[in-house]
């Protein structure tokens, strides 16, 4: 069972004066392929509390996957990359390549998102768009992919070509 946490990353719904509607989007797919939510949180774009949620779910929940979303624009308080780069080990490029190639066929603005995916420790971090449709859209790229991903992270050592 792959275990994971969703840290919706947004000022306004962090004070209540937004509804969270991307984190439970997030959540009803993970449950889809069997992927069990553990913990949510809903955090203002402040670099040090990303940080501190994101170091929480992997060094303290040992989450094996962890879901962000808001933040990855290019606006003044979209820092959820860069904070999500201060605390990852090695960054899986791949991933956040395909989620943007992916995108770009849905919108033209799907090239100045910034999203990171990275590993910390034995946790894989995923960072999404904010927005519900986004987030889907972007998650349903690197879906297929997560069990294998989370496999080799935690040392899995069988050869991944086909024979």
């Amino acid at each position: 069972m792959i275990l994971a946490g969703i840290i919706t990353v947004s000022d306004k719904g962090s004070q209540g004066q937004r509804e969270d509607l991307s984190g439970p989007a997030i959540a009803e797919m993970l449950a889809g392929a069997a992927i069990q939510v553990k913990h949510t949180i809903i955090i203002p774009d402040e670099t040090d509390q990303i940080k501190e949620a994101i170091i929480d779910f992997a060094d303290e929940k040992k989450l094996d996957v962890i879901l962000t979303n808001g933040g990855t624009g290019v606006s003044p308080r979209d820092l959820t990359p860069d904070a999500t780069l201060q605390v990852i080990d090695k960054q899986i490029p791949g991933m956040a390549e395909a989620m943007r190639q992916e995108s770009m066929k849905v919108t033209p603005h799907a090239m100045i998102s910034r999203a990171v995916v990275g590993i910390r420790g034995k946790s894989l971090i995923i960072n999404l768009p904010g927005s519900p449709k986004g987030a889907k859209e972007n998650l349903a790229v690197v879906l297929p992919a997560l069990k294998h991903a989370v496999e080799k992270i935690k040392g899995d050592d069988s050869e991944c070509a086909a024979s």
